[in-house]
Parts: C-alpha cells; sequence; structure tokens
C-alpha cells in the first residue's frame, strides 16, 4: 500500500504507481480538510445565493438556477452528459494514475467532496475496478471532462470496467468487486470531472518512458561509438564543463565510464587517418544532454501539476469563501508535453543517423555493407534501417506542438483551450517509435562491434552484448527480422539494457 500526502508527492511515487498495480491511498490526515470543505459546499448547496455548479447549471448554462432537491440528479447528469469519449481505451497503468492524481487532487481540501468520493476510488483501485475510459475526446480545458467522466461513471454503477481481466459493465464490476455505487452530492460531479488528471497521467507516463529510453540511449550510443571505431575524445570532461550543461556533462561523463577500457578504441587512438567523426558521434553529449534537461524541466512542471488542485469552483474554507476559476486549464501540461514530444524526436533523430552510418560502408570505417557478413547475397539490415527513418519522420511530425492549436468550444464560453491531451496522449506513440530505432540501433551497433574481433568493447558493454545474445543471435544471413527487433525493442522499453550497463543518470 502506498501512502500518498496530498500536495506532496514525488515522482519517484508516481512512477511507482505507474508501473505497478500497488493500492494507494491518501493520508487519512488530510480528511478534516476534504469534509470541511464539503460542509462548506453543503450550505452553499441549501443557501439562496447562486455558487457556480453547486446550485447553478455548468458552462453557459451557469445563471439556470437549480432547487436543492435536485443537486443530486443535476451531478449524476452532468456525469451521464460528459461521456462522450471516443476511440481506444486508455491503458490500465495510466488510467490508475489518473485516479491517483484525482485522489491527490481532491485531497488538497479545496474541491468540496465528501471523504466518501475519495474513498471510492481508493477501493475501486484496491479491487481492481479500472474504468474503461476513452482516449480521445478532451481539449484540455475546462479539464479534461469526457475522460474523468467515463472515470466517474464507474463510481455511481454507469460506463465499464476491467475487473479481473473482464471487461464489463460498471456495475457489475463494482458489484463483483463487493462495492455500492456512490450517489453523488453537491459538485462532487463537478469536482470528478474538472481538472487536468487525464491530460498529466498520459503526459506522466510519456516522460518515465521517455526518461528510460534516454538512459537506454546513452548506453546505444556508446556501442554504436565502438562499433564504427568512433573518437572518445569529444568525451573529454573539460570540452563539456567549459559549456557547463548539466545534461551535457552528465552524457559525456556517463559515455566515458562505459567505454572505459575497450579495446577496440585503444587500438585506433594512434594512426587513425580520420580527423573527425561525423556530428552523430561527435555531438553525442550535446544532443542526448539537451534532451535530458528538457525531460527535467517538464518533470519539474508535471511534479507541480501532480499535488495540484486542478477544478472550478475551489472552495477556500480559511477564507469562506467558494470562487470560480482557471486552474482547470492545462497549459502547463500542454507545454510539457510538447517538450517531452521534442526530446524524444530529436533522441530518435540522432539514433537513426547512428544506424545510417553504421550499415553504409562508405562511413562505417571497414564494417561490412549493411552489417552482414556476405552482402548481395544477404541484404542484412538493409530495411531495418529504412523502418528506423520511417519512424524518426513519423516523431518529427508528431513532435509539432500541440498545445498551439487552440480551437474554441461550449458556445464560446471556453475560447482558449490547451489540447493538452493531444499532447500528452501522442507520447506513447513516439516512445514505442523511438524504442523501435534504438532497438534497431542494438542490433546493429552489436552486430559491427563483433565483427571487430578478436577486438572487444569495455566490459560494460560487453555485459549488453551479453544479455542481448541470450535473447537474440548475431545475424550470420538474412532472416525474418520483425519478432528480433521487437525483442530488441522491449530490452530498450523495460529498462534491461540500461540496467545491463548499469547506468542510470539522476534525474
Amino acid at each position: 500500500m502506498i501512502e500518498m500526502t496530498p500536495g506532496a508527492v514525488t515522482l519517484q511515487t508516481l512512477e511507482t504507481l505507474y508501473r505497478s498495480d500497488t493500492p494507494v491511498r491518501l493520508d487519512p490526515a488530510a480528511r478534516s480538510a476534504v469534509e470541511a470543505a464539503a460542509r462548506m459546499v453543503a450550505e452553499a448547496a441549501a443557501g439562496d445565493a447562486p455558487v457556480y455548479g453547486i446550485n447553478t447549471g455548468f458552462g453557459k448554462l451557469a445563471s439556470t438556477r437549480i432547487a436543492p432537491e435536485d443537486t443530486a440528479t443535476l451531478q449524476r447528469n452532468l456525469i451521464l452528459s460528459h461521456c462522450c469519449g471516443v476511440g481506444d481505451p486508455l491503458p490500465a497503468d495510466r488510467t490508475r494514475l489518473m485516479m491517483a492524481l484525482k485522489l491527490l487532487s481532491m485531497g488538497r481540501g479545496a474541491s468540496g467532496v465528501r471523504w466518501a468520493v475519495i474513498a471510492q476510488i481508493e477501493a475501486m483501485l484496491a479491487r481492481g475496478v479500472i474504468p474503461v475510459v476513452p482516449s480521445q475526446g478532451s481539449v484540455g480545458a475546462s479539464g479534461d471532462l469526457a475522460p474523468l467522466a467515463h472515470m466517474a461513471a464507474v463510481m455511481i454503477g454507469e460506463g465499464e470496467a476491467t475487473y479481473d481481466g473482464a471487461r464489463m459493465p460498471g456495475a457489475r464490476a463494482l458489484e463483483l468487486a463487493g462495492l455500492e455505487p456512490i450517489v453523488l452530492g453537491p459538485k462532487e460531479g463537478l469536482g470528478l470531472i474538472n481538472g487536468t488528471q487525464f491530460s498529466t497521467a498520459c503526459a506522466l507516463a510519456g516522460l518515465f518512458d521517455a526518461w528510460r529510453l534516454a538512459e537506454a540511449s546513452i548506453v546505444v550510443a556508446a556501442l554504436t561509438t565502438d562499433a564504427i571505431m568512433g573518437s572518445t575524445a569529444p568525451l573529454i570532461a573539460d570540452i563539456h564543463a567549459l559549456r557547463g550543461h548539466a545534461g551535457q556533462i552528465d552524457v559525456a561523463r556517463e559515455m566515458r565510464a562505459i567505454m572505459s577500457g575497450s579495446e577496440i578504441r585503444e587500438s585506433h587512438r594512434d594512426g587513425d587517418s580520420r580527423v573527425q567523426d561525423p556530428y552523430c558521434i561527435r555531438c553525442q553529449p550535446q544532443v542526448l544532454g539537451a534532451a535530458l534537461d528538457v525531460l527535467r524541466m517538464a518533470a519539474a512542471t508535471l511534479e507541480i501539476e501532480a499535488n495540484a488542485v486542478t477544478d472550478n469552483p475551489l472552495v477556500l474554507v480559511e477564507a469562506g469563501k467558494i470562487v470560480s476559476g482557471g486552474n482547470f486549464h492545462a497549459e502547463y501540461v500542454g507545454f510539457a508535453a510538447d517538450q517531452i514530444a521534442l526530446a524524444v524526436a530529436e533522441i530518435g533523430a540522432i539514433a537513426q543517423r547512428r544506424v545510417a552510418l553504421m550499415v553504409d560502408p562508405s562511413l562505417s570505417f571497414d564494417l561490412p555493407p549493411f552489417l552482414t557478413p556476405d552482402p548481395g547475397l544477404n541484404s542484412g539490415f538493409m530495411i531495418a534501417e529504412v523502418t528506423t527513418a520511417a519512424l524518426m519522420s513519423e516523431n518529427k511530425h508528431l513532435a509539432n506542438p500541440c498545445v498551439t492549436d487552440s480551437t474554441p468550444t461550449s458556445a464560446n464560453q471556453e475560447d482558449h483551450v490547451s489540447m493538452a491531451a493531444h499532447g500528452a496522449l501522442r507520447l506513447g506513440r513516439m516512445n514505442a517509435n523511438l524504442s523501435v530505432i534504438l532497438g534497431v540501433e542494438l542490433l546493429c551497433a552489436a552486430q559491427g562491434v563483433e565483427a571487430r574481433a578478436p577486438l572487444v568493447t569495455s566490459d560494460r558493454l560487453t555485459d549488453v552484448l551479453q544479455a542481448l545474445r541470450a535473447e537474440i543471435p548475431p545475424l550470420a544471413e538474412d532472416r525474418y527480422l520483425a519478432p528480433e527487433i521487437e525483442a530488441a525493442s522491449a530490452m530498450i522499453r523495460s529498462g534491461d539494457i540500461a540496467r545491463a550497463a548499469g547506468t542510470e543518470v539522476a534525474r
């Protein structure tokens, strides 16, 4: 069980939640603040003064008053009317993370929901009731309305959920898990569907996966550098200290350590006719380091957002006020997602050039054409390189900014939106593409290093080769490569390659 303190949860904890199905709950100390806000909402709902979303309609219908006896119906109707999502279901790991983020937001005691609403989400997570949340339909303001409505629908016995591996009606999933549907009180439906938790969960998942891929790219880049007998002079610490960027310094330091002791490197330190390597070898710390620092900036934003209150209106208990604001606008998440996308695209762009370098006999410093021992009869990694080019190009298109693409919605009441959901959702596809690019580079670099025998690479890169060859043999002659590309990509995604090299870069 992971216990979360609202306002103080770290990225490390959130990644643990993302990568496991560990049950989660809020620190019980948060309950008093939550219930105090709920009491204020109950008083407002029974009063005569109009308070948005509590005794009024929503959006353009905010001027319509709702009678106290109709508030429960108002909240239920809100959930059902907003269940308009389409597209493939959000993966369960992201849905769980989204639910945990909603707990954190409501746990700050400014949403006005009862503790029973929080307990319902905690119980669903603990017992494996995972709402089916369509992945399309949010523009990132006023919050992720449609996706969060699909989550809330299961809480009230509507919608669909998965339970024990099966997809079923939400009411049935609750029943099998020994839970009852909850009846929503004043503002509770609005508190559930207002907020950035869908966008933030997808952006966090994109960040966590991108960081793993970035670490793997450092390892694979070092293996490629040895495969093409590249120089390690551009990794000298003094070069990077003179520029001063942390990411650049980190990448150069790690690459030096990974390649230390390589016989291949020592064999051409003197007498090499090449003066300089291409940029994809010489500028690796500058490119990968910049990507790391961009990911770090996005991480700082997303950690704040994960702990934020992002629904509307907000209950300011100490001030005795319930006020409308705009914390549901996901501009911060949209910018962070766009930053992550740029980093992912650039990691893939330079990796693809390293693949192209290795398969080209005019550039690879005496490696066999397309890394096959018998070129002509065999094509080796010729088309695997083409696949990396296709995926690199796709990621370039996907990396175009989403946050600048606003469009008015809701009868122009919501006339500027963040598109953070688009920006965050596309990160899953981009990371999948990058893992394949790096997987192909891993296969090519391993083939290239082995072609340098009897010279051997460093101890840490030898460990990487052993891990790879336990799953995928060298390519002696042409064979069906698709499953091997997927297997290598899976080793990249899982972190196995970075772990084999002992690589872990501080965030």
